[in-house]
């Protein structure tokens, strides 16, 4: 259900029912792209069946989906059609277009291409753990989490959110896990790594399938490599790769952590969802631990 987290503080004091919650989100329910509308985004239903709930409550977390949809518009299409636009005003007028007419008639080149523009959709699974004000947000990259933020407090007034931040970076932990060979309790170090310099030739180091308990790896940090990406396990059930950003990546649940759970299709969502939060929520207060703590929020 989760690939990839990236971890939120939501500020003391906000609260919403599930009730409110359906009406908040209904109103930026997702639209697909209009003719000459480039993006899109909105809320969707998490367990996918159209009409349900925008909000759907497992073991007493709350589970949503973000959906975005672009026109994508090929850069050599519209280049194409803007020089057959100046073609023609140059044959016309008998003089070429400067730079601001060509910016103009690229944008009208872009509004007339839209409607024969091919889409991209994309969905965002979000979980919000309100008794522990986080929220936990399903994204590849802090960009695409970014545009979920931007909806979800456009949504909900008095919602603040903030990035977790811990008091030792996962740069710092990490380069001492990988120097001293002694990961935090409750995680073991697997097999995975990504090493880079931190002067201008930024050169990477990378493993995979390797053990990094070597002198090797040793001699790379203690020259000043910096881990950017390590593949860590937790209590034996979690796997992830964590990046230097505190990004949690690659989440797999290890052989038996769903063992014992064949539901219906239809209790499904339910088995999943409720297993998933339940082993991340104990995960991530582990992690915050490991990384000396959280900072608290500015006032």
């Amino acid at each position: 259900m989760f690939k990839n987290l990236i971890v939120y503080r939501i500020a003391a004091g906000w609260s919403v029912s599930a009730a409110q919650m359906q009406v908040s989100l209904a109103k930026a329910r997702f639209v697909e792209c209009g003719a000459t509308q480039p993006t899109s985004v909105g809320w969707v239903e998490p367990r996918g069946v159209a009409h349900g709930p925008l909000a759907e409550v497992v073991a007493g977390q709350l589970l949503l989906k973000f959906a975005t949809e672009h026109m994508v518009l090929p850069g050599t299409v519209v280049k194409r059609r803007v020089d057959e636009m100046a073609a023609q005003i140059e044959k016309t007028t008998g003089r070429k277009p400067g730079k601001k007419q060509k910016k103009e008639l690229k944008e009208d080149a872009v509004l007339e291409l839209l409607p024969q523009a091919f889409t991209k959709q994309a969905a965002i699974n979000v979980w919000i753990d309100a008794q522990h004000m986080l929220l936990l947000i399903d994204a590849s990259s802090p960009a695409r989490a970014d545009e979920v933020v931007t909806l979800l407090v456009k949504c909900f007034e008095g919602l603040s959110i903030n990035h977790v931040a811990t008091v030792e970076s996962a740069a710092v932990a990490m380069t001492r896990w990988l120097a001293s060979g002694e990961p935090p309790p409750a995680f073991t170090v697997d097999r995975e790594c990504e090493l880079k310099s931190a002067d201008e030739m930024k050169s990477v180091v990378r493993y995979a399938r390797h053990p990094l308990d070597t002198e090797e790896v040793r001699r790379y940090v203690a020259e000043g490599k910096l881990p950017t990406k390590l593949a860590l396990t937790w209590q034996g059930r979690v796997s992830f790769l964590l990046t230097e950003t505190m990004q949690v990546k690659k989440i797999a649940f290890v052989d038996g952590v769903f063992e014992g759970s064949k539901p219906g299709k239809d209790e499904a969502f339910d088995a999943d969802a409720a297993i998933a939060t339940g082993e991340l929520r104990q995960l991530i207060p582990d992690l915050i631990d490991a990384l000396g703590g959280e900072q608290p929020l500015p006032a």
